[in-house]
């Protein structure tokens, strides 16, 4: 596990534009809720509300509202959303998935 997310109680992308996000999927992978804009290449990691919060690009109102309504949860609430998704990322993001895909895909 990455030192960094050792310490995290959220990861906070705030974003215009990604591709697949490996800091997200590791933060999903990690049990480590999060927070991002909106877009793609983090809409596809972070189901609203169940395991991060997706915010509108360019919004620094939006940004700061996903991060007080991340503050106010209590301590179960903020291990679910971990759990919600590692979860997701075993189940949509695991390497065997991602390699059954490709070979699908040229063959």
């Amino acid at each position: 596990i990455n030192v960094a997310l050792q310490h995290a109680d959220c990861v906070v992308l705030p974003s215009y534009r990604e591709g697949m996000s490996r800091s997200l999927l590791e933060a999903a992978a990690t049990g480590i809720p999060i927070i991002a804009s909106n877009v793609p290449g983090c809409r596809e990691i972070v189901d609203h509300s169940i395991n991060g919060f997706l915010c509108k690009a360019k919004s620094s109102d939006d940004l700061s509202n996903a991060m007080k309504k991340f503050l106010q949860l209590n301590n179960a609430e903020i291990k679910t959303m971990g759990d919600q998704g590692r979860l997701k990322a075993e189940n949509e993001f695991s390497v065997d998935l991602v390699i059954e895909k490709y070979l699908a895909a040229i063959n």
